[in-house]
């Protein structure tokens, strides 16, 4: 197929990746660890784990997995941590003992929790003591055989039992729990040095992630992520990210929890090049994760829209010393015009924006890293994927065009966990995946999103997007943050209402239209508005839940039309 993005390519940027320069994602990891021995991989709470040690951790995790929880090849371990060391260990673990992870939110309710093990049929757990409480009241309803539990300063060293008296009796973090033949991680790791490690051989077909996602449509159901999926956009994304990272040089700050797939495949990008990752436990704590970025200089950053606007709010983000940043990416929700323009002026460096979701590993879209402005626009494909725009009989748009963007390469995965019926419906027979993105494609290959297929507004017959309405808002100094959904309207079918908290208590509606009509035609302006003094409700990385806010019980206020 055509592929006009080619020619727009940064210099050194190949068209296509070797998927065959490592057996699998575990041979690609064992390769790093082995080129890296002696340089730290991991920094938390001022500790570091070098290659070495986290090759040896990982593999005596994954001897215990094998040898005393019993597990057999392809079965499935839950991980329910924050970026902790354990995590990588774990996760590592897992996978080089032939086993399957299943990432697992530790802010799940149980409800959630019970359907993620019960749908994945996990055998084992790996979960954080201060969520052990929540494992309590759903394992009864659960096929696990083996249960780890960890606290926060494990792997810290000589630290660690203060940190962990300090996290249970002190800040009475960690609820009281009941799980009956729990093992510790410690103590996992200890009997799993005395064991050797059984040899497991792995391909690129193997399933190495059931990674959970809402898809398009329905029920939370697991993306399944072989070895040569996840293993592709690490080559992809090191490809494109090449330019300016030199290996065993770099140190990336990771604040994107793990458990979510762009956190996931950015580590695995970063130890490849033998980076230092510094794991951020809890980016909520902007104070601590400040404290974080003063004293440890870094050359990386991997967030998302919501972390670098918090950041420079933030009062003492001024004192960060950007001097040493090569790259800041931005990645799982759109990077709205101000914050790029924001970030820019701080940090001298421009937010690198990527596009893709779960069940492409995810990767599929993004900037250039030379990028000069923000241009709205989310990228071009990156090396060995293809991309349309297609309408809803799958036939491709002329450029310019709106449609569904459809993506096709390595990396999409093998198709949802035990449901062919919905895989159906996302993945064609020829291998494209329906994203149920909106966006349009210009002649160079550079591709706008303009939101998600089901959140689209219609207003009388027009098409509006709450992106751009979300976007205009956020220019607003009065905005604090801002969320833009469809709600019936017996005129138009639909209007558009916006949630608005406020950074000026100050601000009226008859302020907010006035901005809107600056940059907003007619059908596009919002028709209720709505003031919150809570922050809106978003998912674990920041994205609105515009469900949440169509579903408001109270009806919105109407806004003053003739303001």
């Amino acid at each position: 197929m055509f592929k006009p993005w080619l020619a727009h390519y940064p210099d050194g940027i190949p068209s296509e990746i070797d998927v065959d320069c490592h057996a699998s994602l575990v041979d690609a990891m064992a390769d790093a660890c082995s080129r890296f021995a002696d340089l730290p991989a991991l920094w938390s709470m001022g500790r570091s784990m070098t290659y070495r040690q986290l090759d040896e951790a990982s593999l005596a995790f994954a001897a215990w997995l094998q040898h005393d929880a019993g597990l057999a090849r392809g079965e499935r371990v839950a991980l329910m941590m924050p970026n902790l060391m354990q995590y990588p260990v774990a996760l590592l673990g897992v996978l080089r003992a032939g086993l399957v992870v299943v990432n697992v939110n530790p802010l799940y309710t149980p409800r959630e929790l019970e359907h993620q093990l019960q749908d994945s049929g996990a055998a084992a757990i790996v979960v954080l003591e201060n969520f052990a409480a929540k494992l309590e009241q759903v394992v009864a309803a659960t096929r696990l055989r083996a249960i780890v539990t960890t606290g926060v300063g494990d792997l810290l060293g000589f630290k660690g039992p203060l940190v962990n008296a300090v996290v249970r009796h002190v800040k009475k973090l960690v609820p009281a729990w009941h799980l009956p033949g729990a093992v510790s991680f410690n103590q996992a790791l200890a009997a799993g040095r005395r064991r050797p490690l059984s040899p497991v051989t792995l391909g690129h077909d193997d399933l190495a992630f059931l990674q959970y996602t809402g898809g398009t449509t329905g029920v939370a159901k697991g993306a399944m992520l072989t070895q040569g999926n996840v293993l592709a956009n690490v080559l992809q994304v090191s490809a494109w990210l090449a330019r300016d990272l030199q290996d065993g040089r770099e140190t990336v700050v990771l604040p994107l929890p793990m458990y979510h797939v762009f956190a996931l495949m950015a580590s695995f990008v970063f130890l490849r090049k033998g980076a230092k990752l510094v794991l951020i436990a809890n980016p909520r704590d902007m104070g601590d994760m400040l404290k974080t970025l003063q004293a440890v200089p870094f050359s990386g950053i991997v967030g998302v829209n919501t972390l670098y606007r918090a950041l420079l709010d933030a009062p003492g983000f001024a004192k960060v010393d950007l001097s040493g940043l090569k790259l800041a990416v931005a990645g799982g929700m759109a990077v709205q015009h101000i914050v790029a323009q924001r970030w820019r002026e701080r940090a001298k460096v421009p937010l690198v924006e990527g596009y893709g979701l779960t069940e492409a590993s995810p990767v599929a879209i993004a900037n250039p890293v030379d990028v000069h402005e923000w241009s709205g626009t989310i990228g071009v494909p990156i090396p060995s994927t293809e991309v349309v725009i297609a309408d809803d009989e799958g036939r491709v748009q002329p450029t310019g065009s709106v449609g569904e963007i459809r993506l096709r390469g390595p990396q999409i995965m093998r198709g949802y966990w035990q449901r062919p019926e919905e895989t159906a419906e996302v993945l064609t027979a020829d291998g494209w995946l329906r994203t149920g993105d909106m966006g349009t494609m210009d002649e160079e290959g550079n591709i706008r999103i303009t939101d998600r297929k089901k959140d689209m507004i219609v207003v009388s017959g027009f098409k509006v997007f709450p992106n751009e309405v979300e976007d205009v808002l956020a220019m607003h100094p009065g905005v604090q943050e801002a969320g833009a959904v469809g709600v019936p309207d017996d005129r138009s079918g639909e209007a558009v209402k916006v949630v608005v908290v406020r950074h000026d208590p100050e601000l009226t509606e008859r302020e907010l239209l006035a901005h809107c009509r600056q940059h907003l035609t007619g059908y596009k302006m919002p028709r209720h508005i709505e003031f919150r003094d809570q922050p809106l409700p978003r998912t674990n990385i920041g994205k609105i839940l515009r469900r949440e806010l169509r579903d408001t019980p109270k009806p919105a206020p109407k806004a003053e039309e003739s303001a």
